[in-house]
């Protein structure tokens, strides 16, 4: 197995991604290709790299900052560190590209060079969300702002593949964000989507409010990426904000420091469970080919986490995985 890891591609490259590409190929034995200015790659490797684990570069004189906007850049970069290494999956000579850079980036390479899987409309940005039960998986999270009912369908039966080859779930269950119970509710997307949904052959419970995700009600909450999106970086930031809080308040006097000190080990799970670093990157689904994109504030941990991902997605068979689903879903529809 090889994975393919964008050199170019957090906000501090690429630091972060050498010494990643060196972790992960010491955890897994699976050779890392790092992807990207070889004259910035080389001699950082060679001091890190001491044990000669298999690590390569392969030399992209281009990069996708966070800033350009896909299409363009891409027709300017056209040898740009995403779309050597997703070439390199287009070929066969790696099975799983990883990057922490321009997400629009991401999906404008992925689909140009591998395209999607025959049957999908579009890909979906999806994550594992942490939550008190365990994890549950969400998407889309931020590749498609605007959405028709069918690409709900399909978010569905993907989420669905990935929660029960990356989580372990069994029959995962699936909800439909929206802002009430009740069939009817939420805007004319959810409402044009909920039948469709409920004809898939999926385990879907119905339409499902933020709190009771939160709950753990679900193992794959579909949504469109505006929504997606939104609902993830407020989680986020409420998350920060209380972590913040409880930390002010607990230095805030001698008495509430002991009890800080004597539930350390708690805050310290706490805080576990809710870094991003242990998931690392969210994948692509609907492109043919195993793409995970990473935030761009990704240290060398997450960005290791990110190829032990794409790693065990290869070894699941994910993207067959998905492809049959996909490919079963349609006859059933055109029979």
């Amino acid at each position: 197995m090889a994975i393919v890891l964008d050199a170019m591609g957090s906000d501090t490259y690429p630091d972060p991604e050498i010494q990643a590409a060196v972790d992960a190929a010491r955890l897994l034995t699976d050779e890392i290709i790092l992807v990207g200015d070889e004259a910035q790659i080389k001699t950082k490797l060679e001091q890190i790299n001491k044990d000669q684990l298999p690590v390569r570069i392969v030399h992209a004189p281009d990069v996708l900052e966070m800033s350009d906007k896909p299409v363009a850049a891409a027709r300017k970069k056209p040898l740009n560190s995403m779309a050597v290494g997703l070439n390199l999956i287009k070929t066969g000579e790696a099975q799983a590209f990883v990057t922490a850079g321009n997400t629009g980036g991401a999906m404008f390479n992925g689909l140009r060079t591998l395209g999607r899987i025959k049957g999908v409309q579009r890909p979906a940005l999806t994550v594992a969300f942490p939550l008190k039960t365990g994890f549950a998986v969400v998407l889309d999270i931020g590749a498609n702002a605007d959405c028709r009912p069918e690409f709900l369908q399909q978010f569905a039966i993907m989420g669905s593949i990935y929660a029960e080859k990356a989580l372990g779930i069994k029959n995962p269950a699936v909800g439909l964000l929206s802002n009430g119970e009740e069939e009817g509710k939420g805007n004319q997307l959810t409402k044009d989507a909920f039948p469709l949904l409920q004809n898939s052959g999926l385990n879907f419970v119905g339409n499902v409010e933020a709190k009771e995700f939160f709950a753990g009600k679900v193992d794959v909450l579909v949504t469109d990426g505006f929504s997606g999106n939104v609902m993830l970086k407020s989680s986020e930031a409420v998350s920060k904000m209380l972590i913040d809080i409880l930390k002010e308040q607990l230095m805030s006097s001698p008495i509430t420091k002991l009890g800080a000190l004597l539930a350390k080990p708690a805050f310290k799970r706490l805080k576990q469970m809710m870094d991003p670093s242990d998931i690392g990157a969210a994948p692509l689904l609907g492109i043919d080919g195993l793409v995970f994109v990473g935030h761009g504030r990704s240290d060398a941990r997450a960005l290791t986490s990110a190829l032990l991902r794409a790693h065990e997605a290869v070894e699941a068979d994910l993207l067959e995985a998905i492809r049959i689903a996909i490919q079963t879903r349609l006859t059933e529809d055109n029979a």
